[in-house]
């Protein structure tokens, strides 16, 4: 007989060490809520549902946010929240699984659980998450070029995000899940800086060596 969708979240909650930070939480989190929409069959919807809660919900309603996630708050006032904000609009399987994450005290975690899920959905599919800052915005044929570039090069498919940021001055900067490489000009300004700092300090030892230690002693 398969295991109760509930139970399952619980166990697997249960297993979560308390003095653990929230993004270890949250990953196994995700990995329980993931594990469970692709066992009903529901894994785009609750992507979908999960998505608009918080661009719905907690980012319009941040007093909403912060009291799931106070300690302050007990568990059953807080199923009571839920109940009468989420019921009858969030499917079984997502407002059981944040009953499930209240009653271990984590509601403060949403944010950090919806973030891996869609890593956890991504990696699986083979997709790579890319966040491209420029200085100054990039045209659609470029970001198009540049995604067929990253597609080849990671054998995978690159989820292009676009950022802009003027005080790069110039370049770009790219990460590509965790690891950045920085072209900017303002790193290059850095970089720069950084070595005129150390050959300077270079000199100045190399100047109180030759008076401490006169040639010929």
């Amino acid at each position: 007989m398969p295991e109760d969708l509930s139970a399952r979240h619980a166990r697997l909650a249960s297993e979560i060490e308390p003095d653990l930070g929230a993004e270890q939480v949250a990953a196994v989190y995700a990995e329980a809520l993931l594990g469970a929409a692709q066992q009903a069959g529901q894994t785009e919807a609750l992507l979908e549902e999960f998505d608009s809660l918080l661009s719905d919900v907690l980012d319009r309603f941040p007093a909403w946010e912060q009291i799931l996630a106070s300690a302050q708050v007990s568990h059953e006032e807080k199923v009571g929240i839920l109940d009468r904000t989420l019921g009858g609009r969030a499917s079984p399987l997502l407002l059981n699984f944040f009953k499930v994450v209240s009653r271990h005290g984590r509601l403060d975690c949403l944010r950090p659980i919806h973030r891996h899920v869609h890593a956890l959905y991504d990696r699986a599919r083979g997709r790579v998450h890319v966040r491209l800052a420029t200085a100054q915005p990039i045209p659609d044929a470029l970001a198009e070029r540049i995604t067929q570039r990253l597609r080849e090069v990671l054998h995978g498919e690159p989820v292009l995000e676009r950022v802009d940021q003027p005080e790069l001055i110039g370049g770009a900067v790219l990460r590509i899940a965790d690891t950045v490489y920085d072209g900017s000009v303002a790193n290059q300004l850095d970089n720069l800086r950084q070595q005129m700092i150390e050959r300077s300090v270079h000199e100045i030892q190399s100047r109180r060596d030759r008076f401490r230690y006169p040639a010929g002693n």
